[in-house]
Formats: structure tokens, C-alpha cells, sequence
């Protein structure tokens, strides 16, 4: 009796021992994970603490700004054309103007304004030379106006990334091409000048054989060739041949084959919708002076004092073609009743009448009555908040 009651003693001694024990490593376990759980919570508070003032001054830096371009917007309404290149800004530093000139155009007498005009208004100007290429099928449609789709790939990225460069001015006997269609993400600002159709391939047959006076004493390949552009459609020759005429709409749907098939409806429809959609500005022959103010108008950091050297300079007057006969009117119905003609004037009308639109739109006229652009017409207002 007595040794179970010592056996149940003695477990009760060891009970009490284990729970002295254990108790104290409890407490201590207890008040780490509190001490945890307190730091964790003091940083989680500092942290959202640090985002509430972070976005807080998000919010007060995007007033801020707001505020400068409201202000800069109202500043602006008074200045004449404030958002055009050339006007402050990084823009006009990478402006890149292509003009792939149509021959016999007046494209001498213009690209010379830019030569004159490019030390002075800091810009660069550039001759793309594509003499080499021969890649057309047709025995009268000239084959050095496209490239090979290597020498456009190659073009296109000197043209983009040649920084020192640029601004830049192009020009040179090519084709229209699709700076989009090789992944290039700047696109440059296309111009181009045409003339009425039968009017260019006339100066181009005459040119030919007897110069002009821009450079009398150079000998021309037709020189010898003396015989009248009558003559030369009675009897059906090569230099006055209708597909001669298939020029300017390939200039302007560019480098697919079907482009440069004389007579090609599609051709005439892509060179249209580039006309509209890939170019800044097309003029005509007829009217170099109204083309040049617009230009001068719209990008004045390249073509400031353009309207003034053209009136006033010898460039207005440059390269005219030292004989010229004017067609019978046998040979003008000839042409009138080709399709090929009939395409490029229906073109040429396209042009014109785009032109005389943005003319009527932009130009008006100085107190000497001699053609100027138009003040800014649009201003801006209600601009909030405040």
C-alpha cells in the first residue's frame, strides 16, 4: 500500500517537473512570435505609408505638369503655327523629306532652291544616284527608276539612321517606296512635283537632242538626231512612242512590277491612294510658285525664304529647254486616243484638283497681291482644368 502510494508520489514529481519546464519554453516561444508579429506589422505601416506619400506626389507632380501644358497651350495661342517642326522641339531635327522628282518637271529649278536655302537653314541635302538599276521589262518604260529590294532595304536604313545627317533633304530619280513595308518605324515626308503628260514627253524629246540653258555646251545623246516630234510619231519612233508617257503614275505607286505596266488600271488606283495617303505635298509644273509657299508655310525650318529666292533668284528661270516645237493637232488627237495617255491625265487631273483644294484652303494673297499663306486659322480654348 505505502510503495504505491510513493509510486503515485513520485509520478506526480515528474508531472509537476515536465510542466516546470515546458511552461517557461511556452512563454519564451509566445513572446518571439509576438515580437514578430509587432516588427512585421511596424513595416508593414511604414510601407504603406511610404506608398501614400509616394502616390501623393505622383498626384501633385501630374497637376504640375498638366498645369505647364495648359499654360504653355494658352501661351501658344498667339504665335503662328506653334506646333510645326522647326519651331522648338526635337522635330525638326529628324525631319527627313524625300522628293523622288519626276524628270522634266521643274525638279532642277527646285531642288536648286534647296541647295541654296540648306547652309543657312541647317539642313542637309543629298542626290540618291539609282543610274545603276535596270530592272524593268518594258523597252520604253526608262528601267533606272527602281531599286532592287536589297538597294531599298539598304536605302531606307541609311536614310533613317544617318543621324549626322539629318535634318536631311533627298532627292533623286526613284520611285515611291513603302518605308512601312521593310519595318522601318520612321517614315520620312514624301513631295513630288508633276507636269501635264504630253507637255513633259515633248520637253524630254526636245531636251534631248538640243540641251538647255543650264548647261548649253554639253552634248546630249540625240544631238544628231534633228527630226521633229511630228516626224517622229508619223512614223512611229521610239523616243515619241505613247508608253513613253507611263512615268509619273509608276513614280507614285512605286516598285511592284504591275506598276510599271503602261496602262495598268490597278497602277493608276495605287498611285492615287499614295498620292493621298503617303505624300505631304504634290504640286504641279504649272504652278512652282504656289507649291513653293505651301512648303515654306508648312515646314519653314527647312524652306524659310524658299517663296523669296524663287521670285528673286535665278532659279525661277533655270533650265529651260533650248527649242521646243508645238504639236500638230493630228498628233494631239493621236495621243488623246490612247489609253496610256488617258491614264496619265487622268492622274495629272487627280493631282491638280488635290492641289487647287489645299491651295484654296492655305494660300491667300499680300497687300501686293502676290500669292502668301494663310495666318493660323484655329486657336485654343476652354482648355481645363484650369
Amino acid at each position: 500500500m505505502k510503495k504505491g502510494v510513493a509510486q503515485s508520489s513520485r509520478n506526480t514529481d515528474d508531472d509537476m517537473t515536465r510542466v516546470i519546464h515546458w511552461f517557461p519554453i511556452k512563454a519564451l516561444v509566445h513572446s518571439r512570435f509576438v515580437l514578430m508579429l509587432a516588427a512585421f506589422l511596424i513595416v508593414l505601416g511604414v510601407i504603406e505609408i511610404q506608398v501614400h506619400n509616394l502616390q501623393t506626389s505622383i498626384e501633385l507632380l501630374d497637376k504640375s505638369l498638366h498645369s505647364i501644358n495648359s499654360r504653355k497651350l494658352r501661351d501658344s495661342d498667339t504665335s503662328p503655327f506653334p506646333m510645326v517642326p522647326g519651331k522648338g522641339g526635337d522635330d525638326s531635327q529628324e525631319l527627313l523629306v524625300i522628293y523622288n522628282r519626276v524628270p522634266k518637271t521643274g525638279s532642277t529649278s527646285f531642288t536648286g532652291i534647296a541647295y541654296d536655302l540648306c547652309k543657312g537653314n541647317n539642313f542637309n541635302v543629298l542626290h540618291v544616284n539609282t543610274t545603276k538599276s535596270n530592272h524593268t521589262k518594258n523597252d520604253h518604260v526608262n528601267s533606272n527608276y527602281v531599286m532592287s529590294v536589297q538597294d531599298q532595304m539598304r536605302y531606307i536604313l541609311n536614310a533613317t539612321h544617318w543621324n549626322s545627317r539629318l535634318p536631311a533633304f533627298h532627292h533623286g530619280h526613284f520611285a515611291f517606296i513603302d518605308f512601312a513595308a521593310f519595318g522601318s518605324v520612321r517614315k520620312p515626308m514624301f513631295i513630288n512635283i508633276i507636269r501635264r503628260p504630253l507637255d513633259r514627253l515633248i520637253s524630254f524629246y526636245f531636251f534631248v537632242r538640243y540641251g538647255d540653258d543650264f548647261r548649253p555646251s554639253l552634248v546630249r545623246h540625240r544631238m544628231d538626231n534633228k527630226e521633229t516630234f511630228d516626224e517622229c510619231v508619223k512614223r512611229k519612233g521610239y523616243d515619241c512612242h505613247p508608253d513613253r508617257l507611263w512615268i509619273q503614275v509608276p513614280y507614285f505607286c512605286g516598285h511592284a512590277e504591275e506598276c510599271w505596266k503602261p496602262g495598268s488600271r490597278w497602277a493608276l488606283e495605287q498611285a492615287k491612294y499614295n498620292m493621298i495617303h503617303r505624300y505631304l505635298l504634290v504640286g504641279v509644273t504649272e504652278e512652282l510658285e504656289e507649291f513653293i509657299a505651301l512648303l515654306e508655310a508648312t515646314l519653314p525650318s527647312m524652306f524659310k525664304g524658299a517663296l523669296n529666292l524663287y521670285r528673286t533668284g535665278k532659279r525661277s528661270h533655270l533650265r529651260k529647254t533650248s527649242r521646243k516645237d508645238h504639236p500638230s493637232e493630228e498628233t494631239l488627237e493621236f495621243f488623246r486616243q490612247n489609253p496610256v495617255w488617258q491614264m496619265e491625265e487622268e492622274f495629272y487631273n487627280f493631282v491638280l484638283e488635290n492641289f487647287h483644294a489645299v491651295k484654296q484652303r492655305s494660300l491667300g494673297e499680300d497687300n501686293s497681291g502676290r500669292v502668301a499663306a494663310l495666318e493660323r486659322q484655329f486657336t485654343y480654348e476652354k482648355v481645363r482644368p484650369r
